[in-house]
């Protein structure tokens, strides 16, 4: 009686587990089901094709046409695309200075980097690159793309522009050279300390907490306050945004992430002091302003710690993380989670809005250019929170006066006391 018992308890057992792990059995068939079908094609391209193709370009292709269909941030990187990464981050590679993303088959900017060839020669957040060299950009991967504009120091490439009021596209003429992504620039502005970040690399807090050293030197006890330009900045290195708003929070959230399982939640908190000793901080935003450099406008607007002045940031509020694929296979660029203010807020597709909004002056003459944002960007993470966008009055430059920065002179005069916040607000809207 027992052993069969005993047998029964098993059958009955093994019954249960088979149905349980039938729908996962079921989904695994499926997807052997599309790998078969993949396999057929593969077959027919490299037997039927009118030329002879190489196996790993074939794959290769496969691979980036599953992952940047995902989103407009999740790439396949080769192994040559990898090593490159890896000297970006690094803070120094060779090439033009672009920060692009793929849109309608073309490379489309999202910013030019500070002191580059590509700034030096005028190429504008909005412009559309629709060839390099005479090669069209239609039918190239965003990698592929990038790949032809870097390369050796000295060398020359030719961009085909579109640019938004521009009647037919036009040529601009770089020479390559060794990008090199300061880590920061700063300077004294009589009693107000200035400091751009243009990037997030790996040097980026360091150049910070000596940039803030060096003001506080120069400047002495006086000091009103710093002004953090993060405008027309693409980003960069998770633990180097964490790292620079710990500069300026003593303590609390930076920064949480939220993947696609419960456990695939991280949070981030200030780990230092406030290097500046509570002094205030304006903060500079612009459509250019994304992902890190998201994180801190972000941190410092949840934490009161900081007044963000500029326009609505870009809305990049995804993250992205390197998964290198086998020896010599390369890497995935995937977008893995999404990232939250320390109010537990999502800028995915609707960015940091500005505790004054400031505009710089040009934006009315060329408004599809300046208001480039995640949103716009085809296949994007959809909004988690769209009732939440709120609007604010636009401070712009006065009629007919000429400010070679009008954003920075603002944010200047509010750490002076010259304009307040209330007064502002009190004004009328202009939008």
């Amino acid at each position: 009686m027992t052993k069969y018992g005993l047998v029964g308890i098993g059958a009955a057992a093994g019954f249960a587990a088979a149905v349980l792990l039938f729908p996962a059995a079921h989904g695994a068939n499926s997807a052997f089901r599309q790998l078969d079908l993949f396999s057929d094609a593969f077959e027919k391209v490299r037997t039927d094709y009118v030329r002879p193709v190489d196996d790993g370009e074939l794959v290769s292709s496969a691979i980036e046409g599953m992952v940047s269909s995902l989103d407009p941030h999740s790439s396949y990187m080769d192994a040559k695309a990898f090593a490159d990464m890896q000297i970006q981050t690094r803070g120094e590679f060779g090439g033009l200075g672009l920060e692009v993303t793929m849109e309608d088959g073309l490379i489309k900017v999202i910013t030019p980097v500070d002191d580059t060839p590509a700034a030096k020669a005028g190429i504008k957040t909005g412009d559309f690159i629709a060839a390099i060299d005479s090669t069209p950009i239609q039918g190239m991967s965003l990698d592929d793309a990038i790949g032809k504009m870097r390369g050796a120091p000295g060398t020359k490439v030719t961009l085909t522009v579109l640019r938004t009021g521009a009647k037919k596209p036009f040529d601009v003429a770089m020479t390559r050279a060794i990008i090199q992504v300061d880590t920061d620039k700063f300077r004294r502005e009589g009693d107000v300390g200035y400091i751009r970040l243009p990037g997030f690399n790996e040097g980026t807090e360091a150049g910070l907490s000596h940039a803030i050293r060096e003001l506080r030197k120069q400047i002495g006890p006086g000091i009103k306050g710093y002004v953090l330009d993060l405008r027309n900045n693409p980003g960069g290195l998770l633990d180097q945004a964490v790292a620079v708003s710990s500069d300026f929070i003593a303590s609390g959230e930076i920064v949480s992430t939220r993947g696609r399982h419960p456990d695939d939640t991280s949070r981030y908190d200030a780990k230092g002091h406030d290097l500046t000793d509570g002094k205030p901080v304006v903060v500079l935003i612009n459509g250019g302003t994304a992902s890190a450099s998201e994180i801190v406008a972000g941190a410092l607007q949840d934490h009161k710690r900081a007044t963000i002045v500029g326009m609505t940031s870009f809305g990049k509020g995804s993250v992205q993380t390197i998964i290198p694929l086998g020896e010599g296979g390369g890497a995935l660029r995937l977008t893995t989670a999404r990232y939250y203010t320390p109010s537990g807020h999502s800028i995915q597709a609707t960015g940091i809005i500005p505790d004054i909004a400031v505009a710089q002056g040009d934006e009315d003459s060329t408004p599809k250019i300046d208001h480039i944002s995640e949103a716009e960007l085809p296949g994007h993470l959809a909004i988690e929170n769209p009732n939440k966008a709120r609007t604010a009055p636009v401070i712009r430059p006065p009629a007919g006066k000429k400010i070679e920065d009008f954003q920075l002179s603002y944010a200047i005069d509010l750490l002076r006391g010259k304009t307040t916040v209330s007064q502002l607000t009190k004004g009328p809207s202009a939008n």
